[in-house]
């Protein structure tokens, strides 16, 4: 199967680790010597239990969570977090602090003043086109919780730290940098993430809440949209997308097993991104789009000298199987998304065909 496989740089659906999808494909018509894929295995089963479970510990250990936190599977991708979260915490006139930093957090503002919730944009990077993070915001002392996305696919722009909400919980989308680095899950009081980026198949979102939380979630809210719905049945108060769950799982085996754990990928992804940043400079053929210290080691996003040689680029680049390097539509421009399962070998290719490009293009 390796041998006809591209590099895959897409965003998202995007690259999952090899080993996932030969475990998957050995095990996928008969699950575990239950004589059923896992897409035909009942989610009320043992062996679903096991899957699911497994795949809640094994997040636990490798973010370090104590009995504080649930862990759960839902259905709507981070969409529709972007109205679950103002819903179930900004009952009874609470407010919460929202950082703009581009597409995605721009949708979870839309859909809270949907909701007509009261909500405070503190801070804002769209004066220079979501090109970089904000610094020294200041923070309601009141604010139920601080929205943050963590980073940004389509600008190319990440954290480098969390901002410092004092006593407030942080609440954040990390679709695309889930399990990417160490972090502080004490400072979060909900962490989402669409799997289909970082950490597995389309269908299935990640959310991890902190216990206390759910104290602010009101009793007169649509049963499905309810946190306290999914944390008290364990992600199954209806059928869940198992398969999803499934490959999470697998993903998660992968992370702790074969990787080492989150310390030991956040290593190889600053020298992934190290390496392939190392390519640009502010008058090159190649320019980063995210101002320094603002860029992402998950996305990357860049320009070149015409909209014409990007156009080759990205071809010729295929052509080389090099794939999934078209800039965000809405954007343009290249994007090289390099995710956990992501390898130095892949990167090095990439490189080394960007020099090429330049050599003979330049």
């Amino acid at each position: 199967m390796s041998e006809k496989r591209i590099h895959n740089f897409n965003a998202g659906p995007a690259a999952l680790p090899l080993p996932v999808l030969e475990e998957i494909q050995e095990s996928f018509l008969n699950f575990k010597g239950s004589g059923m894929s896992i897409t035909e295995v009942s989610h009320r089963s043992n062996w679903f239990d096991d899957v699911i479970n497994d795949a809640i510990d094994r997040t636990k250990r490798l973010m370090g969570l104590g009995d504080d936190f649930h862990v759960m599977f839902l259905h709507g991708g981070a969409s529709l977090q972007f109205c679950m979260i103002p819903m179930n915490f900004l009952a009874d006139g609470r407010t919460a602090d929202y950082l703009d930093t581009g597409t995605w957090s721009t949708k979870a503002i839309k859909e809270a003043k949907i909701q007509g919730k009261n909500i405070n944009v503190v801070a804002s990077s769209d004066d220079k086109g979501y090109s970089y993070i904000p610094k020294n915001i200041e923070f309601n002392k009141d604010a139920t919780f601080v929205h943050v996305t963590s980073n940004n696919t389509i600008k190319g722009t990440q954290f480098s730290d969390f901002p410092d909400t004092g006593n407030v919980p942080i609440v954040s989308d990390m679709s695309s940098d889930i399990f990417s680095r160490t972090l502080d899950a004490k400072k979060f009081g909900l962490i989402y993430a669409g799997a289909q980026k970082n950490l597995g198949p389309a269908g299935v979102c990640m959310a991890i809440i902190r216990k206390d939380m759910l104290d602010l979630v009101p009793d007169n809210i649509p049963t499905m949209l309810s946190y306290k719905t999914h944390t008290d049945k364990n992600s199954m108060f209806n059928t869940p997308p198992c398969f999803a769950i499934y490959s999470v799982q697998l993903v998660l085996k992968w992370i702790e097993e074969t990787m080492g754990g989150i310390a030991k990928v956040e290593e190889l992804n600053r020298a992934k991104a190290d390496k392939l940043y190392g390519v640009f400079s502010p008058d090159g053929f190649y320019r980063g789009t995210a101002e320094n210290g603002s860029g992402s080691l998950m996305n990357v996003t860049f320009r070149l000298p015409s909209e014409d040689l990007e156009k080759k680029f990205i071809a010729d680049a295929l052509a080389k199987g090099l794939g999934g390097l078209k800039g965000h539509r809405s954007v343009g421009g290249c994007r090289a998304s390099i995710y956990n399962p992501t390898s130095m070998t892949a990167i090095e290719a990439l490189v080394d065909f960007m020099k090429t490009f330049e050599k003979d293009n330049g």
